[in-house]
């Protein structure tokens, strides 16, 4: 067998062995609510090749081999232990096997039953699921239904029951549901998605989902369609005090509300890994997941303030236009937005150094920030740039977002990435909340300046970071290995 057959038949074993783990990954989400992830890449309704080349950059990251035969091995041996509801991090598992498994004498069920032994035999952390209602149905709303239903497994944690427009009119649905299967962006739903004129619904992998009509919220009566106690996540952006969201609480059914953008006044701002743990669930009934830019800064600002300190500094965005935009010139309340978003650059205003104070009290008066729209549909980029209190190297700043990607409160929001042919398109459909960019973090001379590169994914990865944060207002978050 000559080298090109030798490398081949490599690949093929491989790719059988990616193919019966994604078997036992099945297995393991819809029989046992156990959901294997990869350094936080999503595993489920992945392919093989995509398996395969999720572990070759796995190898890179951690510097150490991560085999797919080791993740089959210990993917088995979680299968057949009793292991409670949990979400874990089968590339950890994986490169501490590498490590210690001549400790376990080589035996993949004791590691298990070791690494796992908090969860082993142990009660569902969250006995309860949560229905949710999205009240608006544009870019975000659709890819929160899209994560809602992909995530919900056997029903037992969040469960999208419904969803509210203007208007349920069968030529409504017919176009709404279309646009559910098929995004320019994102791609195709990957999953059976059909319409019921008569009832009024969706019927999204099994999953019945009303389609109500309204125009004022308090006017709904969502119990009527079995929905009690419901986390309402309200998209549309139209309401962002207190006093008008409040009118969601006033339906029957609902009992808190989560708003995709900036609140205003007291409405907690919430960056999840950041300062969910501050909430009061038991009496706050108004959440806001502030917005994409806050949650892609944010992260990188806790830690470079909580290594280095920030004396102060500036946040530039470069934005993906949005649906705020023009298509051509035209008309538009704001300064410079009126002008065709596919043909220019536009400077435009942004509020995220002052809502990253909200989040990071300490940040407060010291950051200033301006975004440029840019002709591209999705992703973004913040450039921080940070005056700190003790001299530091490239090194130091890349080690610290190395560690903070790979363990910590913040694994879940950052991404670690050392390639050097790095671009926006790479980072569409990225679960991380920012992408930290290796090869482009910069140090001045004297160690007093960092300027860091941040991509984000400005519609799935904040849509990722919203149902965080809803599982979190909901009480139904698993038990976590990462």
């Amino acid at each position: 067998m000559d080298k090109f057959e030798k490398s081949l038949k490599s690949w093929m074993d491989d790719e059988k062995i990616a193919i019966e783990f994604i078997n036992v990954v099945g297995k393991l989400w819809f029989d046992k609510s156990i959901e294997l992830i990869l350094l936080r890449s999503q595993l489920l309704d992945r392919g093989a090749g995509k398996v395969l080349n999720k572990h070759v950059r796995a190898e890179t990251i951690l510097k150490k081999p991560v085999k797919v035969y080791d993740s089959l091995l210990l993917a088995k041996a979680i299968l057949n232990e009793n292991i409670a509801p949990a979400r874990i991090d089968i590339g950890r598992l994986n490169s501490e096997w590498t490590d210690e498994k001549q400790k376990y004498n080589n035996d993949e069920r004791a590691f298990i039953l070791d690494k796992l032994k908090e969860f082993v035999g142990a009660p569902p952390r969250s006995n309860q699921s949560k229905d949710v209602v999205l009240y608006g149905f544009g870019r975000i709303g659709r890819l929160l239904a899209r994560e809602l239903i992909s995530m919900a497994g056997n029903g037992t944690q969040l469960r999208l029951r419904a969803i509210v427009t203007r208007s349920s009119s069968e030529e409504d649905i017919h176009k709404r549901i279309s646009l559910f299967r098929k995004d320019s962006v994102h791609g195709p739903f990957n999953g059976v998605a059909n319409e019921d004129i008569e009832n009024s619904c969706f019927i999204i992998n099994g999953h019945i989902v009303h389609m109500i009509a309204a125009s004022k919220p308090e006017d709904i009566d969502y119990t009527q369609y079995g929905i009690n106690d419901a986390l309402l996540i309200d998209n549309t952006g139209v309401w962002r005090d207190r006093e008008n969201l409040s009118k969601h609480l006033k339906s029957k059914g609902i009992s808190k509300v989560l708003l995709t953008a900036p609140g205003k006044g007291d409405i907690p701002n919430v960056v999840y890994g950041a300062n969910q743990q501050s909430l009061d669930l038991e009496n706050e009934t108004i959440f806001s997941a502030a917005s994409c830019t806050t949650n892609a800064i944010v992260p990188g600002l806790k830690v470079i303030s909580e290594n280095f300190g920030v004396i102060k500094g500036h946040i530039e965005t470069i934005h993906s236009y949005t649906n705020d935009q023009n298509l051509l010139d035209n008309y538009h309340k704001k300064s410079r937005r009126g002008r065709s978003a596919p043909l220019n650059m536009v400077i435009t205003e942004t509020g995220a150094g002052s809502a990253a104070a909200k989040v990071i009290p300490s940040l407060k008066g010291i950051l200033t920030s301006n975004a440029v729209r840019v002709p591209t549909p999705d992703v973004s980029l913040a450039i921080l740039t940070l005056e700190v209190e003790k001299p530091v190297t490239v090194e130091q700043v890349n080690e610290v977002f190395l560690q903070a990607a790979l363990k910590g409160t913040l694994i879940e929001q950052i991404r670690y990435s050392n390639s050097t042919e790095f671009v926006s398109s790479d980072g569409i459909g990225d679960s991380c909340a920012c992408i930290y960019d290796m090869p482009a973090t910069k140090v001045s001379a004297d160690g007093k300046t960092v300027i860091v590169y941040l991509w984000y994914d400005n519609e799935f990865g904040y849509t990722s970071q919203v149902v965080r944060l809803a599982k979190h207002i909901g009480k139904v978050k698993s038990y976590r290995y990462y």
